[in-house]
């Protein structure tokens, strides 16, 4: 069993990541020896904080030694084949985690590998981070189902898996993006099945304020992520300005609703400082949940607990 994207899951996974990563929280010494004598290989093509320093830490707690590495540690870039790596690394380690860009090569990966593989931020999707918000939503509100979501700005990997993440969840979401920037066409398709088995709604929309409209946590991102051109920033901050995440769109949600994001945030494009700093964001608490969440996941796999969708990731555009 891998971890390349939310989907991969099933509701029940969802709500048993949700139970071990509070319990892991609660008693972080829980399964201190699962990994005792083992190693995780980290593979990083991306700068990283909240993914690097949350696994590390995770594989520490577990008994395990973290291998991190990028890519020129590894012969892959020297012209060793994907599936010849995963192969090796299959044989020294009990699991992949990887943060790196195309999401068909990651998938050519687990194919190849004998170990489970996770996620930890592709082009086309960040399951962990989805998983981290939702401990933070249960732990704000008690639960999760039948809560609204609006996730407001440019459609990106997180918006893909918040959109998966939702639904199955028994949460309602709404995104809002400018028609230049929205989700892929695909995952779209298939959150759209995945909510409607669940029984909620999946509303996309180009309206920030139809969006935001008394639901109960927002949610935005930054405009330009790693991998887009430097070159468009002026264009996308001029298309993306109506969306910005600012005291007048907050008002609109639920007196109670909570402000969040995956950081890092820049204050004054995506998010004004008076919404992010305020006594409603939970910004900070949700990139503490990255660490509970990847001991959570960690454990699930190493130990074969997910059950699975039944539909594995596959490569294609954003995993089609």
């Amino acid at each position: 069993m891998h971890l390349l994207r939310v989907a991969d899951l099933s509701s029940r996974d969802i709500s048993r990541a949700l139970d071990l990563s509070d319990a892991f929280k609660r008693h972080p010494p829980r399964s201190a020896t699962l990994l005792h004598g083992a190693a995780v290989t980290l593979y990083f093509a991306k700068p990283s904080t909240r993914t690097r320093i949350s696994f590390e830490t995770a594989i520490h707690r577990l008994g395990g030694v973290p291998v991190t590495v990028g890519p020129n540690d590894l012969q892959m870039g020297r012209g060793e084949s994907i599936e010849d790596t995963a192969r090796v690394i299959s044989r020294m380690s009990r699991a992949f985690v990887a943060r790196t860009f195309a999401d068909d090569e990651l998938a050519r990966f687990a194919r190849a590998a004998s170990i489970p593989v996770v996620n930890a931020l592709t082009d086309g999707h960040h399951p962990c981070q989805a998983i981290a918000d939702l401990l933070t939503i249960r732990e704000k509100f008690g639960r999760t189902e039948g809560l609204s979501m609006a996730y407001v700005g440019a459609g990106n990997n997180v918006t893909h898996s918040l959109m998966e993440a939702c639904a199955l969840a028994g949460m309602e979401l709404r995104v809002a993006t400018p028609k230049a920037y929205a989700p892929h066409g695909t995952v779209v398709e298939r959150a759209h099945a995945l909510a409607k088995a669940s029984g909620v709604k999946l509303l996309l929309t180009n309206d920030p304020a139809e969006a935001v409209d008394g639901v109960d946590a927002i949610y935005t991102d930054t405009w330009l992520s790693m991998g887009d051109p430097p070159a468009e920033r002026e264009e996308r901050i001029a298309i993306l300005e109506p969306y910005q995440v600012n005291a007048a769109l907050f008002a609109k949600a639920k007196p109670t609703a909570i402000f969040m994001h995956c950081l890092p945030a820049h204050r004054g494009e995506e998010v004004t400082a008076e919404v992010a700093d305020s006594d409603r964001s939970v910004i900070f608490d949700q990139a503490e949940n990255r660490l509970h969440t990847s001991l959570g996941i960690l454990e699930m796999l190493v130990t074969h607990s997910f059950e699975g969708s039944g539909h594995q990731s596959v490569p294609g555009p954003a995993n089609s």
